[in-house]
């Protein structure tokens, strides 16, 4: 295997062996661990509703519940990152999350269904794409956006693997045992792979004095630009996010039936890979904030289009894969933000800090529409706001740039 070169800004001055072994098996379990975490959910909330007699508003709340504490642990996770490697961290994040799966499917009652979807929202932090992110960062280097592509085309396929891998479970199973075999699946794919397969090299960022590492990430998050990319990032997700979960709920209400709204769905997803195919040649040829100001303000026009394009069904098909298109370039906009314009020294400290609200905003998404439509009077104005919401984030991408602000290198001997 020919090691892959992880000289870049900030990177090991050191090649990385195994770096591709290493992106396979990313491949593998980040796909397996939405799949199993997130995108069975959707399918089995509601049976477990009907089968326990909690209502289906309860249930989805403390699955949001999951991805709330999923950003919170992020933070320390994303320190273990940085100073071991995904290996441990990864491998503990799977080891939890085979008996919080198995809890789930046999809870008694909603106390126990919570604290077991609580702990799986800790595991999630350890096997969603903020820790692989930071993984093929240091080991790839300067090559990192063709691995960071790759990663994200696999793991997109997670639903369309998993959705009716659960659909067919549960009709053979039920919810429980379904859950039941999906905890078997992690233990059998996700924690030996993590375990056995990861690479085993990591060279801690950083050889400077005894704090060196810290006060430089503590430098990057306390400026300006910092929080500025983050807070358009989160408005951006939270904007895609709710678009996906109301799309339907918006063409209904235009007077389309279930049929075509779902394929206005389904078109998003072909246009998400083709964003994220798109996503190379736009990185070489735009700078970091350009970039982000691009992509933000792609989310924001494609999403008012939906808000105000009343048909044909051929038009709003088009524009549904526009905004897919847009969605998928946003996903890797998040992968390289950070090393964008800080290196890749504190990269998944940085990152895992960032991530925190953007994972928030994706937990509080899937209620925008039902907590909205209501007072603004429909899911037309919902889209006219989440597009406005996007574009604000594009207003703050300027305030992103980092001359003058990027942390020194620390020096190697």
């Amino acid at each position: 295997m020919t090691p892959v070169s992880a000289r870049v800004s900030g990177a090991p001055a050191s090649t990385v062996v195994g770096a591709r072994r290493g992106l396979v098996t990313l491949c593998v379990t980040v796909t397996t661990g939405y799949g199993v975490l997130f995108y069975a959910f959707p399918v089995l909330a509601p049976s477990i509703a009907a089968d326990t007699g909690w209502s289906l508003a309860v249930v989805t709340a403390l699955f949001s519940a999951s991805q709330v504490v999923a950003g919170l642990t992020g933070i320390p996770v994303g320190r273990w990152v940085q100073a071991r490697g995904p290996r441990p961290a990864m491998t503990a994040a799977a080891v939890i999350a085979v008996p919080a799966v198995a809890a789930i499917a046999l809870a008694p009652n909603p106390w126990v269904f919570a604290a077991a979807w609580l702990v799986a929202g800790a595991a999630m932090a350890g096997l969603f794409y903020p820790p692989a992110f930071a993984a093929l960062t240091h080991w790839y280097g300067e090559a990192k956006v063709r691995a960071l592509t790759a990663l994200t085309l696999v793991a997109g396929l997670a639903s369309t693997v998993f959705a009716p891998l659960t659909a067919f479970l549960e009709g053979a199973w039920g919810w429980r045992g379904t859950y039941l075999v999906l905890a078997l699946v992690l233990s059998a794919v996700v924690v030996p792979l993590h375990a056995f397969a990861l690479p085993r090299h990591w060279a801690p960022s950083g050889t400077g004095q005894p704090g060196e590492s810290r006060r430089g990430a503590r430098a990057v998050v306390r400026s300006r630009a910092f929080w500025a990319l983050a807070a358009s990032l989160t408005l951006g997700s939270f904007t895609v996010h709710a678009v996906v979960v109301n799309l339907v709920p918006l063409l209904q209400e235009r007077g389309f039936g279930t049929t075509e709204a779902a394929w206005a769905l389904g078109v998003g997803g072909i246009g998400q890979v083709l964003g994220r195919l798109a996503y190379a040649p736009l990185e070489r040829r735009t700078g970091p904030v350009t970039r982000t100001l691009a992509v933000l303000g792609a989310c924001a026009v494609t999403t008012l289009l939906l808000a105000l394009l009343p048909g044909p069904l051929g038009l709003v098909l088009t524009v549904a894969v526009l905004a897919g298109t847009a969605r998928g370039i946003l996903t890797l906009l998040h992968a390289t933000a950070v090393s964008d314009r800080w290196g890749t020294t504190h990269y998944a400290t940085l990152n895992a800090v960032m991530h925190t609200p953007l994972m928030l905003a994706v937990a509080l998404a899937p209620w925008a529409g039902a907590a909205l439509a209501g007072p603004l009077g429909g899911y037309t104005a919902v889209f006219v706001a989440l597009g406005a919401l996007a574009a604000l984030g594009a207003v703050v991408a300027p305030a992103t740039r980092t001359e003058g602000t990027r942390v020194q290198e620390p020096s190697r001997a």
